[in-house]
């Protein structure tokens, strides 16, 4: 009998008419706390909070530390990381670390604006394109012309809410738009537009029509795009004197005025979200739950969304031989899904079908 993930994914290649890949899972870099998944060509870089930043070649299947233990690094807690073909970016407390790959050598960038936090850096993303790198920190958002060298801080201060220049994360849509989550709303940048131009910017809070105008702020954690709708992951935060403070939850907005929100009255085992990610037809989240009676948050899974009938299914963790429900990143790179978690990487591996599933699963569905 298969499996309920194998059953799942079953279903999931049936429905889009595609031959059932062969399943695997994997376990690496066992015990660490995973933060960010990106890759850069056939290298992925994964920055983790307490064992420093790991390169793994794909081509070669072997894995490279940067960390104080190395010697090659003097922090081994990292919130992100970002990468192209010349340099390696990671996010920590106490600001920027830069890794330049002609050199073999890192080296830190401190912020002078932005107070005691403003070289907290939570979220990297690169442009390649205009070959500038995004930096997410707690206070401003900074960009870098990576040819020039330059950095360029920007205050998004709305309304006079020093919480709506607080980044959580970033995302890019294509290479037309770029995605600012704050801890009170969200930030749009055209990025065919000059940064300095405020008519490149529109900022979304939840009033109004957007984010159905519910619960005092909302902190957007994550974003997956398809062709119609953005989902946004939310974080949770409520206590009993503020129970309405930030409820999370998913929103998935029709880009027009359509905004529904998936939360555990939907299936999901807790209402804050940790990371998103998409493959053709579904949305994977990792969720978690934030307790007000003592303040603490409890990883609560995996879930596999489908983004046409917005049905919730847990994923059983047994069965990817995970040790830990917390999952704190996801990446897709078009084969495998790789699943950063408090215990370790696991890597999903589909199949190249799910490149062809993609096309299939675009298509607007018969009635």
């Amino acid at each position: 009998m298969l499996s309920k993930l194998k059953y799942l994914i079953l279903i999931f290649i049936v429905s889009s008419s595609v031959s059932l890949p062969q399943i695997e899972s994997q376990l690496f870099l066992e015990g660490a706390r995973i933060t960010d998944i990106k890759q850069e060509g056939t290298s992925l870089w994964v920055a983790t909070y307490g064992q420093g930043i790991y390169q793994y070649s794909i081509k070669d299947e072997k894995w490279t530390n940067f960390s104080s233990k190395s010697s090659a690094l003097e922090n081994d807690l990292f919130h992100c990381v970002a990468a192209n073909k010349d340099f390696v970016w990671a996010g920590a407390n106490e600001g920027l670390f830069i890794y330049s790959k002609k050199n073999k050598k890192w080296t830190k960038k401190k912020f002078s604006q932005g107070g005691e936090f403003g070289n907290w850096i939570r979220s990297l993303v690169y442009d390649e394109k205009k070959n500038r790198l995004w930096i997410g920190r707690f206070r401003n958002v900074t960009v870098l012309d990576v040819k020039a060298n330059k950095f360029t801080d920007f205050n998004r201060v709305i309304d006079n809410d020093d919480k709506t220049n607080n980044f959580a994360s970033i995302s890019a849509e294509g290479d037309s738009v770029i995605w600012f989550g704050a801890e009170s709303g969200v930030h749009k940048f055209f990025a065919k537009n000059k940064v300095e131009d405020g008519t490149s910017w529109k900022y979304f809070k939840n009033a109004g029509r957007f984010f159905n105008g519910e619960g005092n702020s909302v902190s957007v954690s994550d974003f997956a795009f398809t062709n119609k709708e953005i989902w946004f992951g939310t974080d949770e935060f409520v206590t009993k004197d503020e129970p309405e403070y930030n409820i999370g939850g998913i929103y998935v907005w029709d880009r027009k005025i359509k905004w529904d929100r998936i939360s555990k009255a939907n299936g999901l085992g807790g209402n804050g979200i940790y990371c998103l990610a998409r493959t053709a037809n579904y949305i994977w989240a990792g969720v978690y739950e934030f307790k007000k009676n003592d303040k603490e948050i409890y990883g609560k899974g995996l879930y596999l969304i489908n983004r046409i009938t917005k049905k919730v299914t847990p994923i059983d963790l047994n069965e990817l031989n995970s040790t830990t429900s917390n999952i704190l990143s996801l990446f897709y790179d078009g084969v495998n899904l790789w699943i950063g978690t408090s215990e370790g990487l696991l890597r999903l591996k589909v199949g190249n079908e799910l490149a062809h599933i993609q096309k299939v699963t675009d298509k607007k569905p018969t009635k």
